[in-house]
């Protein structure tokens, strides 16, 4: 493996990815710390530095081996058998070559990646109803990267620098996500967050747990889901080792973890997770899904349609994700 390199994937073209990558790219002292390359079309983001007047210069390759990292240069690798994108594939609209294009290069990131040719991917956001608009057959990144590398244990955690959360549910709806709990996929994600802090070098991670319903279900007053799902998997990971606590109450467990009580919470579901990291702001949200056979972050960001072309696009949150992402390889032998 070449330096621990990182494989940046560009994302959908037709929304902020390509600005993001570029500017990234155009910082030579920021890539000279974190050594990566793109993955994806170079006719993009070629026309994306020339539309910025950035002076990087963005060369193709075939191959790992072919990345030279000199600085000032966007060394990008090819997606076999990919066709170029359009010149004038129109910005902030969903468009199904677009969605083929990030999906592709996901896929070969993930191959590189399996194969030990990377130490990880960084990627850039895509959308999923460009995916779905190509037929591809996964609502997002996360689902993506387990099924392509055959994970099975696995979860999104978002980090930012006061808080940090992973997930029991992911991309459903309420009604689903609540079908989906039990005792085992709770106890099992509360490994991962064990273990995602232990990487961190965190030594014995305070792990909280929210609860599912208001005020953790009060008793069983609001729900039982509380009692007979998500306590017994606590005490069972306490059985471990493990510190963990809760059901806390969703409602006030965020903002405990941010005044430094715990380092990590459990969140039920999408959106009792993501809302509080992203109030926090997301130019230095990262997301990462843990479990993996290699390291994935993400900006904790979405594809921005209506400002895609503008030149306003903060590069921030995919700098802190390269950054974590490397922080995450480097820990691992």
């Amino acid at each position: 493996m070449k330096q621990k390199l990182i494989a940046v994937t560009t994302g959908d073209a037709a929304g902020i990815g390509p600005e993001i990558v570029v500017k990234t790219f155009s910082n030579a002292a920021f890539i000279a710390d974190y050594p990566s390359f793109a993955v994806g079309d170079a006719g993009v983001l070629r026309r994306a530095a020339a539309a910025l007047g950035l002076p990087l210069k963005v060369r193709e390759t075939d191959s790992v081996s072919g990345i030279a990292l000199r600085p000032g240069t966007l060394d990008v690798l090819r997606v076999p058998g990919a066709e170029p994108l359009p010149a004038d594939l129109p910005l902030g609209v969903i468009n199904a070559l677009a969605g083929e294009a990030a999906f592709g290069a996901i896929r070969t990131a993930i191959d590189l990646a399996m194969k030990r040719e990377i130490a990880g991917i960084c990627t850039a956001p895509i959308h999923k109803e460009a995916l779905a608009a190509a037929s591809v057959p996964y609502p997002g990144h996360t689902e993506m990267l387990a099924d392509l590398s055959g994970t099975r244990d696995y979860a999104m955690m978002l980090v930012n620098p006061t808080l940090r959360t992973i997930l029991v549910t992911v991309h459903c709806s309420m009604r689903d996500a609540i079908s989906k709990l039990s005792v085992e996929t709770e106890l099992r994600i509360i490994r991962l967050a064990h273990r995602a802090m232990t990487e961190l070098g965190i030594e014995n991670p305070r792990v909280a747990v929210a609860g599912l319903n208001p005020h953790a279900g009060e008793g069983g007053l609001f729900g039982r889901e509380d009692l007979d799902i998500v306590a017994p998997a606590i005490q069972r990971a306490q059985a471990e080792g493990i510190d963990a606590s809760g059901p806390w109450p969703g409602d006030t467990v965020f903002m405990n973890a941010r005044r430094g009580r715990f380092d990590i919470v459990v969140a039920q579901y999408h959106d009792q997770g993501l809302i509080p990291v992203k109030l926090a702001g997301v130019e230095d949200g990262v997301n990462i899904t843990v479990g993996l056979p290699f390291v994935r972050t993400s900006p904790d960001h979405g594809t921005a349609f209506d400002i895609a072309g503008k030149g306003i696009a903060d590069p921030a949150s995919l700098q802190v994700a390269l950054q974590t992402a490397h922080q995450f390889a480097r820990s691992r032998v």
